[in-house]
């Protein structure tokens, strides 16, 4: 895995678009929950996975911190593709509202988008849906952007 702080004379859209082009790049958090970003662009992008059984909670559906973290990474990775080669940034705040229940084998696509970005700050937002249009949540976040220089 290409660790992402070793790219900083990149773009965020640059560094993410390595991490999108080759899954060895992938964050190991979307390794072990097992989604993958699948679109990239300044502003914008999208995670797509598939629930299984495994990530259920005791009362028999996809437990919300599977989904509140595509989210979390849709807001962030939304911020991530804005900033300029040596920024970072970190999320100060996440706010996640569940519409619907989710279930396994049922698949979903995590679309983040810039709200706003300023010198010190990333809003953004995202919605979690399935293939067949259907919202199971919605998130906005806050994420504090620094300089790395």
């Amino acid at each position: 895995m290409t660790d992402l702080r070793s790219l900083s004379h990149l773009s965020g859209v640059e560094q993410l678009r390595l991490g999108f082009q080759a899954d060895e790049n992938a964050a190991p958090i979307a390794k072990t929950l097992d989604y993958r970003l699948t679109e990239v662009e300044e502003g914008r992008v999208v995670f797509e996975g598939t629930p299984t059984r495994a990530v259920y909670n005791p009362i028999g559906t996809v437990h919300g911190g599977w989904m509140a973290t595509l989210l979390d990474s849709a807001c962030a990775c939304a911020v991530h593709s804005m900033l300029r080669p040596g920024q970072v940034y970190t999320t100060l705040e996440i706010k996640t509202v569940f519409h619907r229940a989710l279930t396994e084998g049922v698949p979903v696509k995590a679309e983040g988008r810039i709200v706003q970005i300023g010198r010190r700050a990333g809003f953004a937002e995202a919605d979690l849906k399935g293939v067949d249009g259907k919202l199971y949540a919605t998130a906005t976040s806050t994420c504090l952007v620094m300089e790395t220089t």
